[in-house]
Parts: C-alpha cells; structure tokens; sequence
C-alpha cells in the first residue's frame, strides 16, 4: 500500500544512496579515516530517518484506519504494529 508520505521516504532513500556512493569514491580515493566515518554517519542518519518516517507513517495511516473501522481489522493491524515494532 503506498501512502503520502513514502514520496518522502524515498527522496530520504535517495539522498543515503548519494551518500552511499560517494563514500565508496572517497574509499576508493583513499581519502581519510575521519571523512568516511563522517560520510558513514551520515548515511546511517538517513537511513533512520526513512525508517522513522515509514513506521510513522504506518501509525498514522494503518492503525489510525483500523480503529476507524475504515481499513484492516483492529486484530490484524495491531499483528502488524507488533511485527513493524521490532525494527524501531
């Protein structure tokens, strides 16, 4: 199910990629030890924050729609959360 938010997850996605890539330059240029920890870091925090907005976003629309009544049933989308929830 796409919702709102996962054009911005994948912009989030797609600026860690960028990082990814020119980490793997800096690497390969032989650039220092602090700059590529830096980079790394980086693309760690990117990554979070993707993963951040994908399980607000599965809040925001699942489970708000399922108590609603308007999406899966309650049971169900709580089973879900519960199997999300191990990634936070």
């Amino acid at each position: 199910m796409k919702h709102t938010n996962h054009s911005d997850i994948i912009k989030r996605l797609k600026r860690a990629e960028g990082h990814l890539r020119s980490t793997i330059a800096m690497i390969e240029e032989g650039r220092s030890c602090v700059d590529l920890a830096q980079q790394l870091h980086a693309i760690e925090n990117a990554v979070a924050n993707a993963k951040r907005e994908l399980i607000h976003d599965h809040i925001d629309h699942c489970l708000d729609d399922a108590v609603a009544g308007n999406g899966k049933p309650a049971k169900a989308a709580l089973a879900e959360f519960k199997a999300l929830s191990k990634y936070l």
